[in-house]
């Protein structure tokens, strides 16, 4: 699949713009803390005009056949690109949970790479307290990863996935 520029994307937001899309895909869940299960992700990159770009994410805890049990996270936040090219990720869980993160993309290939420079939690909200993400375009694929620092444990693995575009 050969990727095309959307020509209404800000010219700020070009170092973002392969991850504009709807995708869909599988991924794996697991901390120290707790068992290793799979899930199902839907993901939604989008933009109005403006030089950011909106991220929605839901995924499904998923069965040994594949069959969706119950909905797992759900996250909801923002990309930026600041002027020296800096990346920043800002985003928001229900669980009480906002995370801003900051990074930067790789000159050669579609890779970001992040790592939270501040979270706030709600005094409800599970002990959480730093976390590095990264987004990379291979063979067409959106593969991410996630490591986390929560519950009394040291940074560690925690999700990842390879998503597909959904049409």
């Amino acid at each position: 699949m050969v990727f095309e520029l959307d020509p209404d994307l800000p010219p700020k937001l070009a170092p973002l713009a392969w991850l504009a899309g709807r995708w869909r895909g599988l991924g794996v869940v697991g901390y120290p803390t707790i068992e290793s299960s799979n899930f199902a992700q839907e993901l939604e990159i989008s933009h109005n005009g403006r030089p950011f770009l909106y991220m929605r994410s839901r995924t499904w805890l998923l069965d040994s056949a594949g069959n969706q049990v119950r909905p797992l996270a759900t996250e909801c936040g923002y990309w930026r690109v600041l002027d020296d090219g800096e990346i920043e990720l800002l985003l928001a869980h229900p669980t009480g949970i906002v995370e801003l993160y900051a990074g930067r993309r790789e000159a050669e290939r579609p890779v970001i790479e992040l790592a939270t420079d501040g979270v706030m939690r709600s005094p409800a909200a599970k002990e959480y307290t730093a976390g590095k993400r990264m987004y990379g375009l291979v063979d067409s694929k959106l593969m991410w990863v996630m490591d986390m620092a929560a519950v009394g444990q040291p940074m560690s693995p925690h999700a990842s996935a390879q998503l597909e575009r959904a049409e």
